[in-house]
């Protein structure tokens, strides 16, 4: 069986570096046996894309080439290898991170931490804002019946979301804080409540959020900004914003023998950490990094309406304003989630 023809170039949005996003035409690969061609439907921003966008670099990883940004996005499969087991005009979430497969890490099943693995928009691996990409088939999830196109997208933030509350360990009548909310913050509190959370409270300093986060499954909000964060015995601590002085904050609120979970993207180094007080009472402190076969579990939530997605998508933007999309959430702190629409307009 031959492989289907596919076009050879798309539209995308290419970083070239900081404050620097051109919309240009872009090869695309041929398609292989075991790999699928996606027309794009939705792309979410995510804060990788702002940081990269910002200053050319996230975390560690920097910006040394131009490279097509986006990972989160949904589309629909428009050609696919003989190979890759899913059809034509199969509506679908792409899962952006992929490990080698063949290490001792990912045969244990947490290919997140392959160390040979790639993900689409982290350079120098292109990423999904564009018209159409080819991607191994086994990074497609085709979508139940009840969550929409457009929402696929952000399935993949979703899936963070219920990677951290694994990582933390939420179970039924836990007390939670998190720290954060942004995007993240507001769909861990949700999925820490479909885990059997019978407290969730929220934290930040911006009261548009706050407000999103309680509508949407919290139980109390505080602006530490203006009030303290008066909190004890807490079980779990998420922490999403990436801001030290929360996690620290956060710490001191939790009992004996709890469980913190670094969530947001950490600093290379920080200072502050409370190991005595750690050590002292037994509380463990682990980190999240992206996510093991949590998709499934994602659409399963959104599906069944325990997640709710389309309040966190608050605008929409045509792939050639895909530099106000990236600007939009610092030049408007209420917007918690936008998406590009490669084939769509504004909205």
């Amino acid at each position: 069986m031959s492989v289907p023809r596919t076009p050879t170039t798309t539209r995308a949005a290419v970083l070239h570096g900081p404050d620097d996003l051109r919309i240009e035409e872009v090869p695309l690969r041929p398609l292989g046996h075991d790999e699928v061609l996606v027309e794009i439907d939705a792309v979410g921003i995510c804060g990788s894309d702002m940081h990269y966008f910002a200053s050319g670099r996230n975390g560690q990883n920097v910006l040394r080439q131009p490279t097509v940004l986006g990972h989160e996005a949904s589309g629909v499969v428009t050609a696919a290898g003989p190979q890759a087991g899913v059809e034509a005009g199969t509506p679908v979430a792409i899962e952006p991170a992929v490990g080698c497969g063949t290490c001792q890490t990912c045969r244990s099943g947490r290919y997140n931490l392959c160390p040979h693995g790639t993900c689409l928009g982290s350079p120098p691996t292109h990423g999904v804002l564009a018209g159409h990409v080819v991607v191994p088939a086994r990074a497609v999830h085709p979508l139940p019946d009840g969550v929409p196109l457009e929402l696929g997208s952000l399935i993949e933030p979703l899936a963070v979301a219920v990677w951290a509350v694994r990582r933390a360990e939420v179970t039924f009548g836990h007390r939670v804080l998190i720290t954060g909310a942004g995007p993240i913050g507001i769909l861990v509190a949700q999925v820490a409540r479909a885990a059997g959370a019978a407290e969730v409270v929220v934290t930040d300093v911006n009261d548009a959020r706050l407000a999103q986060a309680r509508k949407l499954g919290a139980t109390a909000v505080v602006n530490t900004a203006a009030q303290d964060l008066e909190l004890t015995g807490m079980d779990r601590l998420l922490e999403c914003s990436a801001h030290p002085a929360a996690l620290w904050q956060g710490l001191l609120t939790l009992k004996p023998a709890a469980r913190a979970t670094v969530v947001g993207q950490a600093a290379p180094a920080v200072d502050g950490l409370p190991l005595a007080h750690l050590q002292r009472w037994e509380i463990d402190l682990v980190t999240a990094f992206r996510y093991a076969h949590a998709f499934p579990t994602a659409m399963a939530l959104a599906a069944d309406g325990r997640v709710d997605l389309s309040s966190v998508l608050t605008g929409r933007f045509p792939l050639d304003r895909a530099t106000d999309a990236l600007r939009a959430p610092v030049t408007d702190p209420t917007h918690l989630k936008v998406v590009v629409r490669p084939h769509g307009t504004a909205a």
